[in-house]
């Protein structure tokens, strides 16, 4: 399967219009998270996507909530937060919003590690786990050097072993790619990353 996957589109016209156009080249869409800005423009980010006619799945970054995200959606977009789905075999389950609490005041949504970890325990395997929050210490480094990425991701991409794990969130480190055992992880940003995903 070949997947196109994105990250971080905060109402970026230009950056919509090249995944849109590459997405006729796709057998499948992923977006990692923050499609608008701070809560703002959701219904404007979803119709610069909604030209993809290939399957789309979403996660919600901290940008917007999951109820949100799937108000609006375009018709026939899989939107997953603590849930799973197949098609064509490939197995995904997704995760989003800000893991742990970020500092970014109340429009922010975002979960403990906690919460996260209780909603990821839902998965008991995937070939692609989508999260907006990369794991802690792979492709989650700011420009002051912290990392601030999740435990909970961490650990459960140690226990499901998926093939990649797709995520955005931390700018800084857009274009990251490492691995974590088997697992294939890539801080996607907002730009068209090609995959070969197999089940």
């Amino acid at each position: 399967m070949k997947v196109l996957a994105f990250s971080d589109l905060h109402m970026a016209r230009n950056r919509a219009a090249d995944i849109v156009a590459a997405s006729a080249d796709a057998d499948l869409v992923i977006g990692a998270g923050d499609y608008c800005n701070m809560r703002q423009g959701m219904d404007e980010a979803m119709q610069m996507l909604s030209g993809i006619s290939v399957p789309l799945v979403l996660v919600p970054g901290n940008a917007e909530s999951a109820e949100e995200l799937t108000d609006a959606a375009p018709e026939g977009v899989h939107v997953l937060h603590g849930s799973g789905m197949s098609l064509d075999g490939v197995r995904m389950f997704g995760l989003g919003y800000g893991v742990p609490v970020t500092p970014f005041g109340d429009w922010s949504c975002d979960l403990t590690e906690a919460d996260a970890a209780e909603m990821l325990d839902r998965c008991d395997g995937a070939d692609i786990l989508v999260v907006h929050s990369p794991p802690k210490g792979h492709g989650d480094a700011t420009s002051q050097g912290l990392s601030v990425g999740s435990v909970a991701v961490r650990d459960a991409i140690e226990r499901i072993q998926p093939g990649f794990a797709f995520c955005g969130h931390i700018h800084d480190s857009w274009g990251y790619r490492g691995l974590i055992g088997r697992t294939h992880i890539a801080n996607l940003g907002p730009k068209v990353n090609w995959f070969e995903v197999t089940s």
